[in-house]
């Protein structure tokens, strides 16, 4: 378990300028490393605005897009092309833009897809397709992603792991079906703790005053179940990507002046 490190930027569109810089840096140096790299993405306002920014980025052709896998970290159990799917909004914000291989880019099933309508079907096709591509020395039978970013909702929730849901209580399982979901729609596909928890990195981004109660709540580390943000942390790094209003609840001391 990685120790919390909290960066804030002066407004949402700074952090998701610098947040894409930070990507695209780690992804070229995993890529020089190993070869490849790996990246869970996020959907929601912040998410898709980093994605939108690293579209804009003349940095971006530093990536070679075609030695990147893409995972999702939860998906809308809606059908193909639905526009409120994280993979499409993806689609619309950066991957259309840049030469992905097809291949490599693991979208979670829709609910018109392969599996039909069986969300745990399609929730243990998801598990099967990370195993797969795990290796040896990889943990909980996913990839060791470099990245895995998540947004953080207003209740703390991350992912489609909301507070006091069954999901959050999962130990096993790398991929759950969600029903009940407190925010529409209610039937989804998530990554559990056991599989974000593999991830080298893990980012949580959170901009705007709505934000405020949750990121405070969650890094008082009150537990996952009551405040699932708080239970996703990476094995080497865990970083908190915030602008000014989402941070306006945290005592001082949890970030250094100059990063305001």
């Amino acid at each position: 378990m990685s120790t919390p490190q909290v960066v804030v930027h002066r407004d949402k569109e700074l952090m998701a300028q610098a947040a894409a810089a930070r990507l695209i840096t780690r992804i070229v140096d995993a890529q020089a490393a190993r070869g490849s790299a790996s990246v869970v993405l996020t959907g929601g306002r912040n998410g898709n605005g980093l994605l939108a920014a690293l579209a804009r980025s003349p940095a971006r052709d530093a990536v070679d897009w075609a030695r990147l896998d893409l995972w999702w970290g939860d998906e809308r159990f809606l059908p193909e092309g639905d526009p409120e799917r994280n993979v499409t909004q993806a689609r619309e914000a950066l991957l259309d833009a840049v030469p992905v291989d097809p291949a490599r880019v693991h979208p979670m099933a829709p609910s018109d897809g392969a599996f039909g309508p069986d969300v745990e079907a399609a929730a243990a096709g998801y598990a099967a397709e990370l195993a797969a591509a795990a290796g040896g020395e990889d943990h909980a039978h996913v990839p060791a992603f470099d990245v895995l970013m998540l947004g953080v909702g207003p209740d703390t929730h991350v992912a489609s792991l909301f507070p006091e849901h069954p999901a959050t209580r999962e130990q096993v399982l790398t991929v759950v079906g969600v029903h009940g979901s407190p925010k529409p729609p209610p039937t989804r596909i998530s990554l559990t703790f056991p599989a974000i928890r593999a991830a080298r990195e893990v980012w949580l981004l959170a901009a705007g005053e709505d934000k405020a109660g949750a990121v405070a709540v969650a890094l008082s580390a009150p537990g996952e179940v009551q405040a699932p943000a708080s239970g996703a942390y990476g094995r080497s790094r865990t970083l908190w990507l915030l602008d000014r209003a989402a941070a306006a609840k945290l005592p001082p001391q949890l970030y250094p002046p100059a990063s305001a």
